[in-house]
């Protein structure tokens, strides 16, 4: 056992105390000061910015590898279907019940765990930056986004998330597309108008049946998903507008430029993407921080699932304790011996790591 019971014991607490606290995304304040207060209690310089809150490494090393530990601690509101009460942290079983338990609150308590296992530590040849970052779930401008400047360089990351331990080595990413389809309105009783629903459904059909040529080994192909669609104002009347919304899932094969330029020129309607900036994202097989985990036997996957690891410009992994199958379900859960596993496995894995760069340095 490389970490002490006494910070596995911490870290639960500390996560049954974030579960009592509402955090949904953009209110974060709360959970954010219950961050802070346990740092500064424990004599950590902490900082924050809006809802972010981060520690370091004391007088880290210039010229040390900078490896950040980050999770996020906002949560979606609860879904129905609950039967406890969302925000009451109750222990049934060795299981623990409760709203952002599982995402992401185990693989947050976790990596803060690992930073006050090594913070202690002296003659590393790392930094270590541990970020609890706000509105992960929502991918707002005031979480990663506007606190990753201030941190410095980066050059790898672990990014928590439910992966039961497994290794994440490439994310897709994430395009949101509104279309709109025009027509000419008219009376239905008469042959009259041009129905701007028939010409959404021309291009619907298109992308229905779209499929690129590359292909990633990872990831699989793209996937792309009409998700919403609006039209009509009465029943007698032809619509001239027809709106709709399509779901693109990124992979590396191709930047998210290039495919909507892609969809632009090969459809009828209009199309405008929300945001460009959710890249499919990853991290090399042959990076020490993978091959740290490949050492230790834990296997590797290509994640379907956005994160923050979209809005990251270095590479990362995404690992953590916990199953995404439970993430934004009712009664979710995440097991004690989960939390108390994905501890001592991070800890092993930076051992790893740290030994790599130890014999670099040699």
């Amino acid at each position: 056992m490389l970490v002490n019971s006494k910070i596995k014991s911490e870290a639960i607490k500390l996560l049954q105390s974030l579960i009592a606290t509402p955090s949904f995304s953009k209110a974060e304040d709360k959970t954010a000061k219950i961050l802070q207060d346990f740092f500064t209690q424990k004599n950590i310089p902490v900082h924050r910015h809006l809802n972010n809150i981060w520690v370091a490494t004391r007088n880290p090393n210039p010229e040390y590898p900078t490896l950040l530990l980050n999770s996020h601690h906002d949560t979606v509101k609860p879904v129905k279907g609950w039967q406890r009460d969302p925000f009451l942290p109750s222990v049934e079983n060795q299981i623990l019940y409760g709203l952002g338990s599982n995402d992401a609150g185990g693989s947050l308590v976790s990596l803060a765990a690992i930073f006050l296992h090594f913070y202690q530590q002296k003659n590393l040849p790392i930094n270590l930056i541990f970020l609890a970052s706000a509105e992960e779930e929502i991918s707002g401008k005031n979480g990663v986004a506007a606190v990753l400047p201030q941190l410095g360089k980066i050059d790898v990351g672990i990014v928590g998330e439910p992966t039961q331990m497994k290794m994440a080595t490439a994310e897709k990413g994430l395009m949101v597309i509104d279309g709109i389809a025009g027509g000419k309105a008219g009376h239905a009783a008469r042959n009259e108008g041009d129905n701007a629903i028939y010409h959404a459904l021309r291009d619907i059909e298109y992308l229905k049946k779209l499929s690129f040529e590359k292909v990633s080994k990872l990831l699989g192909p793209i996937k792309i998903s009409v998700t919403q669609i609006n039209a009509g104002t009465q029943h007698n009347v032809v619509p001239d507008i027809c709106q709709f919304v399509v779901d693109v899932r990124t992979t590396e094969t191709y930047s998210n430029t290039e495919i909507f330029n892609y969809l632009n020129k090969n459809t009828y309607s209009d199309l405008t993407a929300r945001s460009l900036r959710l890249e499919p994202s990853g991290i090399s097989l042959q990076h020490p921080l993978v091959k740290a985990g490949l050492k230790l036997g834990i296997a590797t996957f290509g994640s379907a699932t956005l994160s923050d690891q979209a809005l990251m410009s270095f590479p990362t992994l995404k690992m953590g304790p916990g199953n995404s199958s439970r993430s934004h379900t009712a009664d979710e859960f995440i097991l004690l011996s989960e939390i108390k596993n994905g501890i001592e496995t991070y800890a092993q894995l930076l051992t790893n790591l740290i030994t790599v760069y130890k014999n670099q340095s040699l």
